[in-house]
């Protein structure tokens, strides 16, 4: 993984970190999805029963507009198993973050989940009345949204809003709340964290709302927390650093990370499994070793393609032709058709099915299908 890393983004030294924290104890296993699950590779396993913490099967999120029906996200399946991290990458448009929004069931009309199972801790969760789906949010999964500050209500100190959540979700009165809101800064290397406590968003840095950001999600130690482009509305440097916070903290807390991002270095430095998504659809999945040197989609290919290399010779970046479909109308048969180099007349006509290539690794191409 090393060499991934370094080639895409070259090498990178973080400094270790002077703050002494003890680690929350890890979180036992959430639940079991067996080797016969069907769908698009989410919940199967080619090894057999393996323990999963979520296993999302053929959903769909639609948008019903007054131009028509738009399908952002349309049979993604997908599953994350204990103490990993899933990589869920693809352009601007793909569906990544509506997958993110319907998996805890916050999309609002004119989107609505049409179908499909989001199975977490062996229940389905868009099966589950309001009030038990409030309890789940923020307790048992955790979501880290782009923009930190749309996110924080300008309105209220940073203690409070974390403070909020560990008295709705963790039963502690005020003073508790605060204590345990400062320990929590603390974890996040916040300096002089009772004194953020008192401080408003405005008030912070981009890194330090982040920090905020992550402190919110992580103050009742989720079973899975969900990372939404957590860097991208930061600086390189401290991308690098909130990436390594990242890392470090899912270990001391024991949880587990679904990552969603359109940048290529992050996967390379932070998963272990990537899926792949291409106009609402998840076209291939694997482990991060496999997808980066053999990738199977064109898709995918096409990504690593337009990523120049630090390695010596001139740089060429590649671009794939084209532009993503409108989901309005998506092109009949395979969805990247009309851009990709390789198509066959099988791809205008049906649109393939994810297949399974053995180990885990799945692609949505016709090329592999038959």
């Amino acid at each position: 993984m090393g060499s991934i890393t370094n080639k895409l983004t070259g090498p990178r030294r973080f400094p270790p970190c002077s703050v002494v924290v003890n680690p929350m104890p890890a979180l036992g296993v959430i639940g079991k999805v067996d080797s016969d699950a069907t769908g698009d590779g989410g919940g199967r396993d080619d090894t057999g029963e393996r323990e999963v913490v979520l296993s999302v099967r053929d959903l769909r999120t639609h948008f019903f507009t007054d131009q028509g029906i738009v399908r952002a996200v349309d049979g993604v399946s997908l599953h994350v198993k204990v103490g990993e991290t899933v990589a869920l990458v693809g352009e601007s448009g793909s569906g990544k973050t509506v997958t993110a929004l319907s998996i805890l069931r916050l999309v609002r009309p004119p989107a609505r989940i049409v179908s499909g199972s989001v199975i977490f801790a062996g229940q389905d969760l868009l099966g589950l009345p309001p009030g038990a789906m409030r309890r789940i949010r923020g307790r048992e999964i955790a979501l880290i949204f782009q923009e930190p500050m749309s996110s924080l209500n300008p309105a209220f100190t940073i203690g409070w809003q974390i403070s909020e959540a560990l008295k709705l979700h963790r039963g502690m009165d005020r003073r508790r709340a605060r204590a345990h809101a400062a320990d929590v800064l603390d974890l996040v290397r916040i300096p002089e964290a009772r004194k953020r406590l008192g401080q408003y968003p405005h008030e912070l840095s981009g890194g330090m709302k982040q920090r905020v950001m992550i402190a919110m999600a992580l103050c009742c130690r989720p079973r899975l927390l969900i990372a939404d482009e957590p860097t991208a509305s930061l600086d390189v440097t401290i991308q690098a650093q909130i990436l390594e916070l990242i890392k470090q903290l899912k270990e001391e807390v024991g949880t587990t990370l679904l990552l969603i991002t359109h940048s290529l270095g992050v996967v390379a430095e932070m998963a272990d499994r990537v899926a792949v998504m291409y106009a609402g659809q998840v076209v291939e999945v694997g482990s991060l070793d496999e997808i980066f040197t053999d990738p199977v989609h064109p898709y995918t290919a096409g990504l690593l393609a337009s990523i120049s290399g630090l390695e010596g010779g001139e740089p060429t970046l590649r671009v794939i032709p084209g532009d993503p479909p409108d989901l309005l109308n998506p092109p009949l048969g395979c969805r990247f058709r009309p851009r990709c180099e390789a198509y066959t007349e099988d791809c205008r006509e049906d649109p393939p099915e994810m297949v399974s290539l053995g180990g885990g690794r799945w692609v949505r191409c016709w090329r592999r299908s038959r």
